[in-house]
C-alpha cells in the first residue's frame, strides 16, 4: 500500500471523490432532460479554449479552457432558445465549433509544448493545491445549488412548460444549471480528460435510472457508483501502471452492463 502514501496519489484520490460527487449529480437532471451530450460539447469547446490560452500566453491555459466552457454554455442556452423545437441542435452546432476550432488553434503550435494528451485524457496525478481548491469550490457550488434548487430543477426536469406557467424563472434555471455544468467540465478535465469527461456525467446517472425507483434514489446510487468507480479505477491505475482516466470511465462501464444483465435476469 506504498501508493496511498504518496502526495501526488493522495491528492487524485481527494479530487477525484470530490468530481464524482457533483458530476453523476448534476449529470442526472441533463440525462432526464435529453442533453446529454452537452458534456462532450463544452468538453470539446474547453479544449479550444486551453489552446487559446497557450497561444495567448496565459499562465494558466486550463483557465483559457473554464473560460470557453462558461461562453459556450451561454451560447448553448442562446440557441436552444432559437431553436425550441430542436433543442438538441444547439450542442451539435456548439460541438462541431468547439472540435474545429481546437484543431485550427493547435495547428498553429509555434513551439509553445502543447500537451494535448494530457487535456484529452487527463492527468490526474498532477493535480495541485489550487486544482484541488477549484474542484472543491465547484463542488461545493453544485451541491449546495440542488439543495436550494431541489423542487424547482425537479419540476423543470420533468416539464418546463408547467415550470414557466408556474411562474418559476425557467430561463435562470437553465442558465444556472449550463453555468454549472461548464465549471464541472473545467475542473474534471485534469482527471479524466476531455474526451472522457462526459462519461462521468452520463453513465453513473444511467446506472441510477436502470436500478432505482425513485429521482432520489437515482441521485444516490449514481453517486455512489461513481465514487466507487473512481477509488477503484485510481488504485487500479495506480498498482497495474494504466491510465487513470480511461480505467474508471471503464468501470463505470462495465458497472452499467453489470445493472442492465441483473435487470433482465427472470425472478425465480
Amino acid at each position: 500500500m506504498d501508493l496511498l502514501t504518496m502526495e501526488f496519489f493522495r491528492r487524485a484520490l481527494i479530487g477525484g471523490a470530490l468530481i464524482a460527487a457533483s458530476g453523476p449529480l448534476l449529470g442526472l437532471f441533463l440525462v432526464l432532460r435529453r442533453l446529454s451530450m452537452i458534456g462532450d460539447t463544452l468538453s470539446h469547446v474547453s479544449v479550444a479554449g486551453v489552446a487559446a490560452g497557450y497561444l495567448l500566453g496565459l499562465g494558466s491555459p486550463a483557465a483559457g479552457g473554464m473560460a470557453a466552457a462558461l461562453l459556450a454554455s451561454l451560447a448553448v442556452e442562446r440557441l436552444r432558445r432559437a431553436y425550441k423545437t430542436y433543442a438538441e441542435l444547439s450542442i451539435a452546432i456548439l460541438m462541431a465549433g468547439g472540435i474545429a476550432l481546437a484543431s485550427l488553434l493547435f495547428s498553429l503550435d509555434r513551439g509553445f509544448g502543447v500537451n494535448i494528451t494530457s487535456y484529452l485524457f487527463g492527468s490526474i496525478y498532477t493535480l495541485n493545491d489550487a486544482d484541488l481548491t477549484a474542484i472543491a469550490a465547484v463542488t461545493a457550488v453544485v451541491l449546495a445549488a440542488v439543495a436550494l434548487q431541489y423542487k424547482e430543477w425537479f419540476l423543470m426536469t420533468f416539464d418546463e412548460d408547467a415550470a414557466a406557467v408556474g411562474g418559476l424563472p425557467v430561463r435562470a434555471l437553465n442558465l444556472g444549471m449550463s453555468v454549472l455544468t461548464a465549471l464541472v467540465i473545467g475542473v474534471s478535465i485534469k482527471i479524466v480528460g476531455a474526451l472522457l469527461v462526459s462519461a462521468l456525467l452520463t453513465i453513473p446517472a444511467a446506472c441510477g435510472l436502470l436500478a432505482a425507483r425513485s429521482f432520489r434514489q437515482s441521485a444516490l446510487l449514481a453517486v455512489g457508483v461513481a465514487e466507487a468507480a473512481m477509488l477503484a479505477g485510481l488504485l487500479a491505475a495506480g498498482f497495474w501502471n494504466l491510465a487513470p482516466g480511461a480505467t474508471v470511465v471503464l468501470l463505470l462501464i462495465a458497472v452499467l452492463l453489470a445493472t442492465l444483465i441483473f435487470r433482465r435476469r427472470p425472478r425465480l
